[in-house]
């Protein structure tokens, strides 16, 4: 197959697909199948590292969740009249730096309150936009019971 071959199957696969803008128009609840499938399962491992005083895997969830908030409002740039990358910066962006602070200091007690301010982020976004019967909150048992938490011993 040539290089010609390829190109077309390309474009015919690409405008056969229907827009992202097609797509969004047609499943509403796109943005809250978003969080909950990828967002929520990162705050909750976040906070069961910390929990765990687990620094590394702290830090890596945290960068985890960065990039998928971010992944978030690219796949989704608005909804309804709310502009999610705006959001996500006044609502989570605070939280989010205070969290890296605490576990580059390895304090529980800082990543506690940090984890306690983005969860209160979380929810009063959800408030704000009629959306107040989601409640987020730390999880009091682990939701992975595949993975373990606690830091690894060298």
């Amino acid at each position: 197959m040539n290089n010609r071959s390829i190109i077309l199957i390309a474009v015919v696969a690409a405008l056969a697909m229907p827009s992202l803008a097609t797509a969004q128009r047609q499943h509403a609840a796109a943005l809250g199948d978003l969080m909950t499938a990828l967002v929520q399962p990162r705050h909750i491992k976040l906070g069961l590292a910390g929990t765990e005083r687990n620094w590394p895997y702290a830090a890596y969830e945290l960068d985890q969740l960065r990039e998928t908030l971010a992944d978030v409002a690219e796949i989704l740039p608005n909804y309804r009249d709310l502009s999610i990358p705006d959001t996500i910066t006044t609502t989570v962006k605070e939280p989010l730096a205070e969290l890296d602070r605490a576990i580059k200091a390895e304090d529980s007690n800082q990543f506690a309150a940090a984890y306690g301010r983005l969860t209160a982020a979380c929810n009063a976004c959800h408030r704000s936009y009629d959306r107040g019967a989601i409640v987020i909150q730390p999880a009091t048992v682990a939701a992975f019971p595949d993975q373990d938490f606690r830091p690894t011993t060298k």
